[in-house]
């Protein structure tokens, strides 16, 4: 199943709409189709088997309506947000741009990713949208230079943002105690003193107060610019909080002056720098842990090299990595990095790829073996042609895939979204209502000043709005370690919910290369001697048990004869004559049509059948002289990751085209109960189908090009990544290592990642649901403490900082196999 969005051009009314639902809703394949009239935009899920984007838009044509799809993928960078109502109110602006079908903004990535149709939009919209609202959008550069300079960016911020706490907190500090010393009995001089001094008292506070409010312009340009295009943010509400704390203290300050000093006790000056600063020092923490989230990320990125050494004119030239061109020839020394993908053309060593694989154990590498862009070369030179260079390296596109995995978002973040999206205004609101009901209950004006102020500074929408993009990135960086691509926030969601995992036979469980398993000599015959002569006849044969043979002599470096004829008999096997000697190899049937007795071999031959291997019959001059039985092996960890898996209350079923006695027989090997044999490659999607009409959560585990439809149509398809390009294409995950326990990794992963998640939702509802109504005066009600406006600045920062330190917890992360 796919899902798509589509434009629909023509729609008036929510007739219009109802009619291309129904008539999309009627095609085979379509498992719902939803149409959003105020949007013009048609959300689809099909399966592609069965049915073409060009079937959809006839239907929707016929309807009387036109569809309209193609297309691209861009991703921005975005400045200027602070909070989820930022993100929130992108999104919108960006959405409703008549080209663009889909749009995401990451707060926590800081990224913009857009699905638009290229005939409709000129991109320069995407950016004015953007700053129509009050941001600013870039689109996002991949060489490795802008890397460096997002990364230079965010380190700078990050020193900005301290900086402006400590020079804050310079001022800050002294006015807390100018402000409030002298109720805790603490002395002052008696130039400041508010009994003799209430001018100078209120002065010194007005002076140390006005550096703060400068460090910290920032939140009131962007949260007054945001609220005046109609888009408020927690900008807007820390401005309005902290500019009505100092508007009110200097509107004081001037009646103080003209001699009404028991105004000096009602100051609020303390108030706004304390908000300020203590919201900086959030701010500050908060870019601090948005780092690390991201540790994953720029692992992989320091992982490639800056320069590499090719070939130009004869002549060995140093270039920077973003200059090497396909066909390229580089030379790499030892204890280099390979710089990108490409096929060795001259020389002998050995590599390490624990970077891409986890595998600790060195690749022997010689002419013709293809090397991996960020993998150390540990004992040759070697030279080698450039295949895969820029984003097309295999690095780059295990880059890409977390990034875009990142700045996804899962399903369970939608509920969070659409409160973030009216969070702001509801809380504005919610401030005069509290602050105007306590005047009118009879309180007075410094009284419902300070409900309002501590109403705006106490509400959070940045911790509803980093809950799940944190977790997710956190989650999909900590996969990516272990070897485990999870490609969207989607999948990880969706890994923990499997029911049942369906494994592939062949190069998933099983090696997917044949080898000899046991040699049977009889009639004065060696089993040296069988191997020798069996793999002498099978010298140059294309059918993989002869190849496996062949292997299997060369493994024992036996030396081979040559044979004097050779004749193929299709179905059967093989008749030669080596060494003046007449050989038949091949099966029972050959065996038998010749005349020639198996008793000696018999019994012995159907108990490797009933194993899963395939025997071959050797008979010299018509006489029986051996069996060679050759089977695909199972691979070592196949055992344990079913037996984990089984553990876990997952059910487990093998799938493969081979006979229903070998399929039983590899079953029985690992453990697995459910077996689908005998199935063609085009049928394995429908096998699939046959558990989900079950109602069962399925996960397809496969590396073959006859897997992607299969791993196309689970609801959590996972590519082994020794495997195609076409499977890992069609695949949700992609297990990098090709080890059959990276899948009780992801489930686990999923269910940390989700855990996490809900942890972090939990603590960002439940920080908001209590605080608000606190701060609206709820204890003060029933005789309660009523809550200061610079507490409920501490409370506010702390809650971002928590669901961030919440989220970093992930980075213990570990699977069981590995504890």
């Amino acid at each position: 199943m796919i899902e798509k969005n589509f434009t629909i051009e023509g729609m008036s009314c929510a007739s219009c709409a109802q009619t291309v639902e129904k008539a999309t809703k009627k095609l085979s394949g379509v498992q719902e189709s939803t149409v959003n009239l105020a949007t013009e935009k048609m959300h689809i899920t099909y399966d592609e088997a069965k049915l073409t984007d060009k079937d959809i838009q006839e239907a929707v044509n016929q309807s009387g309506y036109k569809a309209v799809t193609n297309t691209k993928q861009k991703n921005y960078v975005i400045e200027g947000m602070t909070c989820a109502s930022c993100a929130q109110t992108i999104e919108k602006a960006v959405g409703k741009l008549a080209a663009v079908q889909m749009v995401n903004v990451n707060l926590a990535t800081e990224k913009m990713s857009i699905e638009y149709d290229p005939d409709q939009l000129v991109l320069a919209d995407v950016t004015k949208a953007v700053e129509e609202v009050g941001y600013t959008a870039h689109e996002e550069v991949e060489t490795g230079d802008e890397v460096d300079r997002t990364r230079e960016k965010k380190a700078q911020h990050i020193k900005d943002m301290w900086q402006r706490f400590w020079i804050s907190a310079l001022f800050t500090v002294p006015l807390l105690y100018i402000s409030m010393g002298h109720m805790l009995g603490m002395p002052l001089p008696e130039f400041i003193d508010p009994m003799a001094n209430a001018v100078t008292f209120a002065l010194a506070q007005l002076v140390l107060t006005i550096p703060v409010i400068i460090l910290g312009r920032e939140f009131f340009k962007v949260g007054f610019k945001a609220l005046v295009k109609g888009h408020p943010n927690m900008d807007s509400l820390v401005a309005l909080g902290t500019s009505a704390a100092f508007l009110y203290s200097l509107i004081s300050t001037v009646a103080i002056g003209m001699g009404n000093t028991h105004l000096a006790m009602d100051l609020y000056y303390e108030s706004a720098a304390v908000i300020l600063t203590l919201i900086t020092l959030g701010k500050y923490f908060e870019a601090l842990s948005k780092g690390k989230t991201s540790e994953a990320i720029k692992k992989l990125m320091g992982l490639a090299p800056k320069q590499a050494r090719i070939m130009r004119n004869g002549q060995e030239v140093d270039v920077a990595i973003d200059e090497v061109q396909v066909n390229d020839l580089i030379i790499v020394k030892p204890g280099e990095k390979m710089p990108v993908d490409g096929i060795v053309v001259e020389g002998n060593t050995s590599v390490d790829e624990a970077m891409l694989t986890g595998e600790s154990i060195p690749v022997e590498k010689t002419a013709g073996d293809a090397v991996i862009g960020a993998s150390i070369n540990q004992n040759g030179t070697i030279k080698y042609k450039a295949t895969k260079v820029g984003k097309d390296t295999a690095l780059s596109q295990i880059i890409k895939l977390v990034e875009d995995a990142q700045g996804s978002k899962a399903p369970i973040a939608k509920l969070a979204d659409i409160i973030s999206g009216y969070f702001v205004p509801i809380v504005i609101v919610l401030a005069v209502i509290s602050g105007l009901a306590w005047y009118i209950a009879g309180e007075s004006g410094v009284f419902a000043l300070t409900i309002a102020i501590s109403v705006l500074v106490i509400a959070c929408p940045c911790a509803l709005g980093l809950a799940t993009p944190t977790a997710i990135m956190v989650g999909t960086g900590k996969g990516a370690e272990h070897g485990v691509l999870i490609k969207s926030g989607g999948a990880l969601e969706k890994t923990h919910k499997i029911q049942t995992i369906i494994f592939d036979k062949t190069g998933t469980i099983t090696e997917g290369k044949p080898e000899v398993t046991d040699i049977l000599a009889v009639n004065g015959m060696s089993e040296e001697e069988l191997l020798i002569l069996a793999a002498s006849a099978e010298r140059g044969s294309e059918h993989p048990l002869g190849e496996a043979i062949v292997h299997g002599a060369e493994k024992k470096d036996l030396s081979l004869f040559k044979t004097q004829t050779f004749n193929a008999l299709p179905g059967h096997g093989i008749e030669v004559t080596i060494e003046n000697q007449s050989l038949l190899l091949g099966n029972k049937k050959l065996m038998i049509d010749r005349g020639i007795s198996i008793d000696t071999v018999e019994t012995v031959s159907d108990t490797l059948a009933g194993e899963g291997k395939t025997p071959m019959y050797i008979a010299k001059d018509d006489q029986i002289v051996g069996i060679i039985a050759v089977a695909d092996t199972v691979k070592a960890n196949s055992l344990k990751a079913i037996e984990k898996l089984h553990k876990m209350g997952l059910e487990v079923a093998i799938i493969t085209g081979d006979n229903k006695r070998t399929a039983q027989a590899i079953a029985k090997q690992v453990g697995i109960d459910h077996v689908l044999s005998e199935v063609l490659p085009e049928e394995k999607a429908n096998e699939v189908k046959k558990l989900q009409a079950e109602g069962k959560i399925v996960a397809m585990v496969g590396d073959g090009i006859n897997d992607a439809p299969a791993l196309a149509q689970a609801d959590i398809g996972i590519a082994i990544g020794s495997g195609t390009d076409v499977a890992m294409e069609s695949a949700d995950i992609v297990l990098m290592r090709s080890d059959l326990m990276d899948v009780s990794t992801a489930v686990e992963l999923s269910k940390a990642t989700i855990k996490n998640i809900k942890e972090n939702l939990f603590w960002a509802f439940g920080y908001n649901v209590l605080g608000i109504p606190i701060a609206m005066g709820l204890l003060h009600v029933f005789g309660g403490p009523l809550l200061n406006p610079m507490l409920a600045g501490a409370a506010m920062s702390f809650s971002s900082v928590s669901v961030l330190i919440n989220a970093l917890r992930l980075k213990r992360f570990k699977p069981s196999s590995n504890k």
